[in-house]
């Protein structure tokens, strides 16, 4: 970082005095949180960067402020159809760019407001919550939440209905580009199958991932490896690793887990299960088919959260 971007990421960051924060993680994709129940906090691009940074902030992958949804416009056009979703997830990625959903982010955000006693949540207990990808419903199962993610679908379908691919990934560390299929979890995926855990490790994800054709928005690249074998006692495992937009390498990605299985379940074919354990470099998550209403498919993630520090900024 040049002498100008850090006298800049300074001062951004001491703009935030007295502010308090936590940071948490669900399977090492950390977060700074901030409580914000009276919705005064504007936290601009350049704050969220610095406070993400890691050397010269607080650290983390995205910021997530947690601010009652009448607050915000999309917030309160969700209440329209969601009125159980008090709480908003306003989440950034960690070069303060704006994100659709983060699946880590959601669980992590859960166990924020019942750590700083903004909700109750008993074991078995449900909450509903908002984030730009809609509203989301939150199941606490111990020291576990799963999150009802809602519908997937295909970014280009007919291609993945006639080809079973959409598109061609060029990485640094894979010798020739790669044939990849892109999912919606709500924020877009780019998954690639890969044969070798030998492979996925000597993938190199410094820098992003070239996808062609990209979705509109960007998009966010896995690179997975089945297991062998794909399913033990009907429960299918794969191992992922995963480039997120405005963030780089992350330790884990819920969105990119689900969009990960189901890519491959469509390509395991009609007999792949519905359960599913996917390794992530920062642990183990769930992911779960089922039947949502109006017959479309939903996706469950299941995982843990946790909060690990609290503090001011000077």
């Amino acid at each position: 970082m040049d002498a100008t971007l850090a006298e800049s990421a300074e001062h951004a960051f001491h703009t935030l005095g007295g502010l308090r924060f936590s940071k948490g993680h669900g399977t090492g994709n950390d977060f700074v949180l901030v409580a914000d129940p009276e919705g005064e906090h504007t936290i601009a691009a350049e704050q969220v960067a610095a406070l993400c940074d890691r050397h010269r902030g607080i650290g983390g992958d995205g910021l997530i402020r947690a601010v009652p949804s009448r607050f915000l416009p999309e917030g309160r056009e969700l209440l329209a159809a969601a009125p159980d979703a008090e709480w908003f997830m306003d989440y950034r990625n960690g070069d303060g760019s704006l994100s659709e959903m983060c699946g880590n982010g959601v669980r992590v955000f859960v166990h924020f407001l019942r750590t700083e006693g903004l909700v109750d949540l008993p074991d078995g207990g449900a909450l509903t919550i908002g984030t730009r990808a809609g509203a989301k419903t939150v199941v606490r199962t111990g020291g576990d939440y799963a999150v009802d993610m809602g519908p997937w679908e295909f970014i280009f379908p007919g291609e993945a209905t006639a080809k079973a691919m959409d598109s061609l990934v060029t990485a640094d560390g894979l010798e020739v580009p790669r044939p990849a299929l892109s999912v919606s979890m709500g924020n877009p995926h780019t998954v690639v199958a890969l044969a070798e855990l030998s492979e996925l490790a000597g993938t190199r994800l410094y820098t992003a991932p070239v996808v062609d054709p990209v979705p509109a928005n960007g998009t966010n690249v896995e690179f997975v490896v089945p297991s062998e074998p794909l399913v033990h006692d009907g429960v299918g495992s794969i191992t992922m690793r995963v480039h997120e937009r405005g963030v780089g390498e992350t330790q884990s990605c819920g969105t990119g887990a689900c969009a990960a299985a189901v890519a491959i379940r469509h390509w395991a074919g009609a007999e792949a299960p519905d359960t599913w354990r996917v390794h992530v470099p920062g642990g183990v998550v769930g992911v779960k088919f089922f039947a949502g209403p109006g017959g479309h498919e939903h996706v469950e993630l299941s995982g843990p959260a946790v909060i690990v520090a609290s503090g001011m900024l000077s």
